[in-house]
């Protein structure tokens, strides 16, 4: 290859790697975003097990950062000319985009396990809801702060708390469903609670909370899988242009 095009070349490499960086940056700050769990509903997915897509969070912010800094390096080799920089470079790249991989991967297949439908949802709930026990105080608090600001109740309805077994109607058996169900007032003091004990629909949230919490683990998924899978293939093609100049110099 020519002095010309090689140097066409080793720009095309540079503003490649510029341009990974700056996603690998992105990807970096919306993992820490999932991480964070601004919408509190890592204990619905802690309970079970299964939150696999938080740990992939984690991994991706290692990843992200780890493309930021690598890409950095790149753009120093590639400039440098350097065979050994280069080769450095592509065998670190390389190891991110493994790690990458198996993030994205993870968090896509533990979104269908956790809310492909809202079986597991609900026996989380109907099992640990008003339990005395860690999880149980976790999970509590967050399906009575998820009812009460979406304004919903039960997985699916209502109906939830009635037709199955659950800790909670074990241990208050004169309620049909959790106070967290009623409507409130501007004050937040209970519309009607004599009402909502009974089941009077004007008092009472009467859609469930699944739709919600789908939702928003879908969008932590979102995050981390496809916005990883994108940069993976930005990455992908630009270690296959690295190569190709890593070949060309002597």
């Amino acid at each position: 290859m020519g002095a010309g095009a090689l140097t066409c070349l080793m720009f095309v490499v540079v503003a490649l790697n510029a341009i990974a960086a700056a996603a690998g940056l992105a990807l970096f700050a919306v993992a820490i975003w999932v991480a964070v769990d601004g919408y509190k509903l890592y204990p619905i997915s802690g309970v079970s097990g299964k939150d696999d897509i938080f740990a992939a969070a984690w991994i991706a912010i290692f990843t992200g950062f780890a493309f930021f800094l690598t890409c950095i390096f790149g753009i120093f080799a590639a400039l440098k000319r350097s065979r050994a920089l280069m080769m450095v470079y592509l065998i670190i790249m390389f190891i991110i985009f493994l790690f990458e991989c198996a993030s994205a991967i993870t968090a896509a297949t533990n979104r269908d396990y956790l809310v492909g439908n809202s079986n597991l949802v609900k026996k989380q709930m109907l099992q640990y809801y008003g339990q005395d026990s860690i999880q149980g105080k976790q999970i509590t608090q967050t399906w009575n702060r998820v009812m009460e600001q979406v304004e919903c109740c039960g997985a699916d309805s209502p109906e939830d708390w009635i037709l199955y077994n659950s800790t909670f109607k074990q241990i208050y058996p004169t309620y049909n469903w959790p106070l967290s169900c009623c409507k409130r007032l501007s004050s937040f003091e209970l519309q009607d609670p004599a009402g909502c004990k009974v089941g009077l629909t004007s008092t009472l949230f009467t859609k469930g909370c699944f739709n919600y919490i789908e939702s928003v683990l879908s969008r932590y998924t979102w995050a981390v899988s496809w916005y990883g899978f994108s940069v993976l293939m930005l990455v992908f093609f630009t270690l296959v242009i690295a190569m190709i100049y890593f070949m060309q110099l002597e």
